[in-house]
């Protein structure tokens, strides 16, 4: 399985990086997504914008202590922008993996095959999320920069 890594800063200070697993034979697109992502080798597919599709200095704008931090809304900033690579949105893929643990990295979205770039990594199981939200990897190492997140907070 590809692995990728997210470097996370809080108040200017880099506290480390989160490694993450990915599922690529679960969730072979929503994985692409966000490597490409974090990788940051696309551009904008929208008429108006040519500006670069990446994680690079986007924050956690939502953090939920005991249940989640989301980000990659690198558009606003606030949980209302973000694309995916292959246009606005993409599909739903596989929900076979669940929230069943801290660290599960998940999309975010705004109902049915609605993925683009927000995704979210979870502070504990989240079975409610279960079939809503696909997972598609889980943290492997740099369990202490998930606590550091969770401490902080929206």
């Amino acid at each position: 399985n590809p692995r990728a890594r997210l470097r996370v800063e809080i108040d200017g200070v880099d506290v480390g990086a989160l490694v993450l697993e990915l599922f690529a034979s679960d969730a072979p697109r929503t994985c692409e997504n966000f490597l490409r992502l974090c990788e940051g080798r696309d551009r904008s597919t929208r008429a108006d914008s040519n500006a670069a599709l990446d994680y690079v200095g986007s924050v956690f704008h939502r953090i939920i202590p005991g249940f989640m931090a989301q980000g990659g809304d690198f558009e606003r900033g606030d949980g209302t922008g973000g694309e995916s690579v292959f246009g606005p949105t993409f599909a739903d893929e596989s929900f076979s993996r669940r929230h069943d643990a801290r660290g599960a990295l998940a999309m975010a979205n705004s109902g049915r095959h609605t993925n683009a770039s927000q995704f979210y990594v979870t502070f504990a199981p989240a079975p409610r999320l279960d079939g809503k939200h696909v997972v598609f990897g889980r943290v492997t190492s740099g369990f202490h920069v998930l606590d550091a997140l969770e401490r902080v907070g929206s």
